[in-house]
C-alpha cells in the first residue's frame, strides 16, 4: 500500500509536467522543423548567388557599415562569407518568431490554463501551486528540446555540404542562441502569467517587454556609439553570442541568469497566492466603467483595444526608426550592385534613402501581417476559452460576432499601415532626405493588403476548421517572410514568388504602388472572410 502512494505521488507530481509538454512538444517540433529549413535555404540559396570571392566582396563593400540595414537584422560581420550572410539574414527573423511563440506557449500553458479552470484540476490533487508551476517550467523546457534539435540537425546538415562548409560547433551555436530567445521569453511569460490577471493582460505585458527590447535593439544597432545599449536589451545578448561569426559564449550568462531568476521568481509567486489571484489588478476589479458596453460591437472594441493600441505604436515605433536611419541607409546603398539588385528583383528602381525605405516597407508589411494573425489567434482563443457562448446565448448573431471581430482587425490593418508610414517620415524629415510626406502615406497604405488577404485566410480557416486556424494563419507569415527572403537574393521562379502575399506589392516609395495587384490581395482576403464567416454560422463551437 505504502509502495502504491509513493507511486501516485511521483505521478501527481509529474502530471502538469507531462501535460505541458505534450501540449508543446509538437509546437516545438514543427518551429524547429521551419527555423532549420529556413537557415538551410538561406545558405544554399547565397553559395549559389554568390559563387564567387568577387561577388561575395562586391555584396561585403555594399552593406558593411550600413545603418539601417544594422538596425533592422543586427550587426553584419563577415558577409562576404556563407556563415556571415546566413546569420546576418536568418537570426533577427527567427528569434523574433520564436521569442513570441515561447511567450504566447508559456502564458497559454499556464495562465491561460487557469482561466479555463483546468489548472484547478491539477491543484485538486497532491500537487502544490508552487510544484505545479515548476513542473510546467520543466515541460515546457521539455519542448524546447524538439525545437533545438531540429533546428541543429538541419542546419549542421546543409553545413556538412562542400557547397556551404558550417562547423558543426557553428551549427550548434547557432541553434542555442535561437533556443535561447525562445527560453527567456517562456520564462517571462511565465512571471507575468503570475503577476497579471488574466492571461490576455500578460501577453500585453510580455509584449510590451520584447517590444522595448527589440527598440532597445534598435537603436544600439542603428548607431556605433551606441552599442553599449546592446546589453540593456534581452535581443542584444542574442546578437552579441555572435554564432557563425565567431561566438561569445560569455553572453549565455546574462541569458542564463534571466531564465534562472524569472522561473524561480514565477515558482515563489504561484506558491504565495490564490488560485485566480493576481498581482496587477483586473480591469474587472475597479470601478465599474461601462464606455463602449452599449452592445457586441462596442464589446469588441474595448476588449481588443489594448493589443490595438500596442500594435500601433509599436509598429509606429518601428516607422520611426525606419525614417531616423534612412538617409545614411541610402548614402551606403548608392553605387551598390548588389543591394540594387535585391531591390529590383522586388520591383523597385530607385536608389539612396528612396531605395532603402522601399525595401524596408515590404518588411513592415510583414510586420503588420503578424499583428493581424494574432487578431485571428484572438478569435479563435475567445471561443476555444468558452467565452464566446456567454455572448451568443443572448440575441447575438454568430455572423455579427464574426464580422465585427474582423472589422476590428481590419482597423488596425489600416490604421498601423498608415502610421508606419506617417512616422517613417516625420523621421526621415529630421534627417532632410526629402521624402514627401504623400509618397510615404501612400507606401504606409501599401503594406495594408498582404495583411488584409492574411486576416481573410485566418478568418476562412477559422470557420471551417477552427484548432488550426492559428498555425495556418502564422505559418502563412512565415512562409511570406522566407519566400520574400529568397527573392531578394535571387531570382527564384514565379510560382514561388505568387505563394508570398508579400510580393504581390510594390517596394513603394521605390516604385510606384501596383493598386490592381492590392485590390486582388484586398478581394480576395474579403471573400474568403465571407466564406468563412458562412462557414462558422453552420458549425458547432469547439473548445481547446
Amino acid at each position: 500500500m505504502r509502495r502504491r502512494e509513493i507511486y501516485d505521488d511521483r505521478r501527481a507530481a509529474r502530471a502538469v509536467a507531462v501535460t505541458t509538454a505534450r501540449r508543446a512538444g509538437p509546437q516545438g517540433a514543427l518551429w524547429g522543423y521551419v527555423f532549420g529549413a529556413t537557415i538551410a535555404a538561406t545558405a544554399w540559396s547565397y553559395s549559389s548567388s554568390f559563387p564567387t570571392a568577387e561577388s561575395r566582396a562586391r555584396l561585403a563593400d555594399s552593406v558593411e557599415g550600413n545603418a539601417g540595414f544594422a538596425a533592422l537584422f543586427g550587426p553584419i560581420r563577415a558577409i562576404d562569407t556563407i556563415a556571415g550572410y546566413t546569420a546576418y539574414k536568418t537570426m533577427f527573423f527567427l528569434v523574433i518568431l520564436g521569442a513570441i511563440w515561447g511567450l504566447l506557449a508559456a502564458t497559454r500553458l499556464l495562465r491561460g490554463e487557469e482561466d479555463a479552470g483546468r489548472w484547478g484540476l491539477f491543484l485538486s490533487g497532491r500537487t502544490t501551486r508552487g510544484g505545479a508551476a515548476a513542473q510546467a517550467a520543466i515541460g515546457l523546457a521539455t519542448a524546447l528540446v524538439p525545437l533545438w534539435v531540429l533546428t541543429a540537425v538541419l542546419t549542421a546538415a546543409v553545413g556538412a555540404t562542400s557547397k556551404v562548409q558550417i562547423g558543426v560547433g557553428a551549427s550548434l551555436c547557432l541553434a542555442t542562441s535561437v533556443g535561447a530567445a525562445v527560453a527567456m521569453l517562456m520564462a517571462v511569460g511565465m512571471l507575468v502569467g503570475q503577476l497579471a490577471a488574466t492571461r490576455h493582460d500578460a501577453n500585453l505585458i510580455g509584449a510590451g517587454v520584447l517590444t522595448g527590447s527589440y527598440l532597445v535593439r534598435m537603436a544600439a544597432d542603428s548607431d556605433p556609439s551606441l552599442d553599449w545599449l546592446r546589453w540593456a536589451s534581452p535581443l542584444g545578448w542574442i546578437e552579441e553570442l555572435r554564432p557563425l561569426t565567431g561566438s561569445h559564449p560569455l553572453a549565455f550568462v546574462p541569458i542564463v541568469v534571466l531564465i534562472a531568476v524569472l522561473t524561480i521568481v514565477a515558482v515563489r509567486v504561484a506558491s504565495r497566492r490564490d488560485l485566480g489571484a493576481s498581482a496587477f489588478a483586473s480591469r474587472d476589479r475597479r470601478a465599474p466603467r461601462t464606455l463602449l458596453l452599449g452592445g457586441q460591437a462596442g464589446l469588441t472594441v474595448r476588449l481588443t483595444r489594448p493589443a490595438f493600441v500596442a500594435w500601433v505604436a509599436a509598429l509606429a515605433a518601428t516607422g520611426l526608426v525606419f525614417g531616423l536611419v534612412a538617409q545614411a541607409a541610402g548614402a551606403a546603398l548608392r553605387g551598390s550592385p548588389g543591394l540594387e539588385q535585391a531591390i529590383a528583383r522586388l520591383g523597385g528602381s530607385s536608389a539612396g534613402a528612396v531605395a532603402y525605405l522601399g525595401f524596408v516597407f515590404v518588411f513592415a508589411a510583414g510586420l503588420v501581417a503578424i499583428a493581424v494573425a494574432g487578431q485571428v489567434a484572438a478569435i479563435r482563443n475567445e471561443e476555444a476559452a468558452g467565452l464566446l457562448d456567454n455572448l451568443l446565448v443572448r440575441p447575438v448573431a454568430r455572423w455579427r460576432w464574426l464580422a465585427v471581430r474582423l472589422a476590428v482587425g481590419s482597423g488596425l490593418v489600416v490604421v498601423a499601415s498608415t502610421l508606419v508610414g506617417l512616422a517613417a517620415w516625420a523621421g526621415a524629415a529630421s534627417q532632410h532626405t526629402g521624402v514627401a510626406v504623400g509618397d510615404l502615406f501612400v507606401a504606409g497604405l501599401n503594406v495594408a493588403p498582404p495583411a488584409l488577404f492574411v486576416l481573410g485566410i485566418g478568418a476562412l480557416v477559422f470557420g471551417f476548421w477552427p484548432r488550426v486556424a492559428i498555425g495556418v494563419t502564422y505559418g502563412l507569415v512565415v512562409w511570406s517572410f522566407f519566400v520574400e527572403t529568397i527573392a531578394a537574393v535571387f531570382d527564384s521562379s514565379h510560382w514561388l514568388r505568387d505563394t508570398s502575399p508579400l510580393l504581390h506589392i510594390t517596394p513603394a516609395p521605390a516604385a510606384d504602388p501596383n493598386w490592381t495587384s492590392a485590390a486582388w490581395l484586398v478581394g480576395l482576403g474579403i471573400l474568403a472572410a465571407l466564406v468563412g464567416v458562412a462557414a462558422f454560422c453552420r458549425r458547432d463551437l469547439q473548445g481547446a
